[in-house]
Formats: C-alpha cells, sequence, structure tokens
C-alpha cells in the first residue's frame, strides 16, 4: 500500500511533520510513505520517508502513484481540528489522532549527514562560541515587519545582543527583507545549512518559527519566547518556554475566526500598552545563564559538527578565519 502524506504550511510545521511521519511508519512498517511538501529538504535522509516530493512537481503524480494501486491518503489541516482549535492537545498529537494514527510521543527528528556537516561547519567556523537569535518569522517581503504576535520586541532583542556580544559571536538568523541587530553576524542559508549551525550553536534564543522546531528535532535545548501561541500546542519540553505576560488592555477581535490572534500582528489587536509590557526581559535573561543541559545523548549528527569544528580550528591556527557565510534562501 501507498500512503499519501500531504504537509501544507510553513517549514515550521513540515519539521514538526517528521515525528507524524515516524508514527505513521510505526503502524505500517511495510507500506510505502511518500510526503508531499513545500520543503522537501526537511525529509531529506530520514529513514521513515520513503518519497518525499514538492508541491511544485507533481507530474503524473495520479499516474504514477494512484491510478489502480492501493493507496491510503492522509491530507487534511489539523489547525481546523475541534480538538486542536480548542487547544485539546499539541499539533503532532490532533495531526495523528485526525488520521486514526497511535500517537506515542514521538518527537521531530532531522537527519544531517556527515558530508553536509563538514561542508557546512567550514562555512561557521568561529572563534568565540556561537549564540544564535532568530527573532522574526513569517513569510517573505510581509507586510508588517514585526509581527507583534510572534516576534521578539526589536529593543529587547538588542538588549540580549549587548549582554552577550562579548563572550559570543551572536548570528542573527534573517533575511534581508527582516529587521537588523546591531552587534550581530546576519546569517541567511538554506534550511541544511541552518540546522547545522544550529547543531553548532551553544547557546540559542528563537522564537515561535522554525528554529525552534529544528532545534528540538537536533537534541537542542533552546530559550523560546511565546506570545500568541502556546508550547503546549506548538513547543517542546526540551526548550526553556518564556511566555509573554498577560495582556493588559483589552484587544479588538472582530477579525479573529479560529485562533484569538492574528500570527501577522494585526495593530489593533494588541493587548498591551507599548512592546515593552509584553515580556519580562531579567527572565530571559536568566533562562539564558541557566539553559538547560543537552541531552546526556546527543544524536551522531551533532557530535560530529562539533568535532569537525575542533579540528578545523587547529587546522586554520595562524591564519584568518572564515567569516559565517551569508548564504542566499
Amino acid at each position: 500500500m501507498k500512503i499519501i502524506f500531504q504537509v501544507d504550511g510553513g517549514i515550521g510545521k513540515s519539521i514538526a511533520a517528521t515525528a507524524v511521519c515516524k508514527a505513521i511508519k510505526t503502524q505500517y512498517p511495510k507500506d510505502q510513505l511518500i510526503v508531499i511538501t513545500g520543503y522537501s529538504e526537511v525529509f531529506l535522509c530520514n529513514p521513515y520517508v520513503d518519497k518525499v516530493l514538492n508541491h511544485n512537481n507533481l507530474n503524473y503524480f495520479y499516474q504514477d502513484n494512484i491510478e489502480g494501486q492501493h493507496i491510503k491518503t492522509l491530507l487534511h489541516n489539523p489547525y481546523l481540528e475541534t480538538d486542536f482549535i480548542n487547544q485539546k492537545g499539541h499539533l503532532i498529537k490532533v495531526w495523528c489522532e485526525m488520521f486514526g494514527i497511535k500517537y506515542n510521543g514521538e518527537q521531530p527528528e532531522l537527519f544531517i549527514n556527515n558530508r553536509e556537516q563538514n561542508f557546512f561547519a567550514h562555512s561557521f567556523a568561529s572563534q568565540k562560541p556561537i549564540m544564535l537569535l532568530q527573532t522574526n518569522g513569517g513569510a517573505v517581503n510581509q507586510q508588517n515587519k514585526y509581527s507583534w504576535t510572534r516576534d521578539l520586541p526589536i529593543g529587547l532583542a538588542q538588549q540580549v545582543v549587548y549582554a552577550f556580544a562579548n563572550d559570543y559571536n551572536v548570528v542573527h538568523i534573517r533575511r534581508n527583507d527582516q529587521l537588523p541587530l546591531q552587534g550581530t553576524t546576519p546569517v541567511q542559508a538554506d534550511f541544511r545549512a541552518i540546522a547545522t549551525l544550529i547543531s553548532m550553536s551553544s547557546k540559542r534564543l528563537f522564537i515561535d518559527s522554525f528554529c525552534q522546531h529544528a532545534a528540538a528535532a537536533l537534541g537542542k535545548p533552546s530559550v523560546v519566547c511565546w506570545i500568541g501561541n502556546t508550547p503546549e500546542q506548538f513547543g517542546y519540553d526540551i526548550h526553556t518556554n518564556i511566555i509573554a505576560r498577560e495582556p493588559t488592555i483589552k484587544p479588538e477581535l472582530r477579525h479573529s475566526i479560529f485562533s484569538k490572534y492574528n500570527i501577522s500582528g494585526v495593530p489593533t489587536e494588541f493587548p498591551y500598552n507599548h512592546e515593552g509590557e509584553i515580556f519580562n526581559f531579567e527572565e530571559i535573561m536568566e533562562a539564558l545563564y541557566n539553559e538547560k543541559r543537552p541531552p546526556s545523548l546527543e544524536t551522531t549528527s551533532n557530535l560530529q559538527v562539533e568535532e569537525t569544528v575542533v579540528v578545523e580550528e587547529k587546522k586554520v591556527e595562524n591564519k584568518k578565519k572564515r567569516k559565517p557565510a551569508k548564504l542566499e534562501i
């Protein structure tokens, strides 16, 4: 039997879907799992996926995978499920259960091979330990550069940079159309490169966007800040999850449909007097200074990346090291 699993939405949702793939394959170990997604790079080297196809390249799909064959389709969007709208379970759990797949606590997983690790580790070699920031999310060239519902207030993020810049190479994962921070190394890169960079980093401060999903999939505890969404639905216990303060004013929610706030950060929905009320800065700093230790048994990929960096540093002794790459997405 061919099982066709379609994943709509952003790259973070595709990373979460790797846990669903494992649950599907656990229940149907002898069947072929075909994933259709907008981010096929997330599923590369994944032992639970037999074939991954991009939404934009499905020529002859019916002829090759459906016509005259025994199939099972898993195509629906979990965001529209009653339990998800009522916030009665994590996205992965709701996703599995709506398809009749038994959920056994599966978590996202990414598989980065040794050649990738060695290649990208050279690009990101650093004299200081790396601290990663992802402060903004969303689609390319969106109207609002800053979404109060999801993004870190720029002033708070800059304070964090000033606090750690002397001891860390603070790397800011951002596109050119997103807000910059002073004293950081901006990085644009393809997904596999960013995953390797996350594996190499020593500290991480993220928002509810793809990096926090990737860090969980790589076993890298991070500090993650939450405003509109909740870690109970989208987050992971491996992280230190910082929840925004309670609203201080009543928001205008006439445009809300299946969730309280629009993730794009509609100005009329802003439930605070000013951005300084959203987070407790001291709570974030304490979490960064006292971050969780990684699991005692890290993935082989993480260990290989760290060993590669050590070897590379020895090789370039007495030579000028490369600056972190600015690869285009």
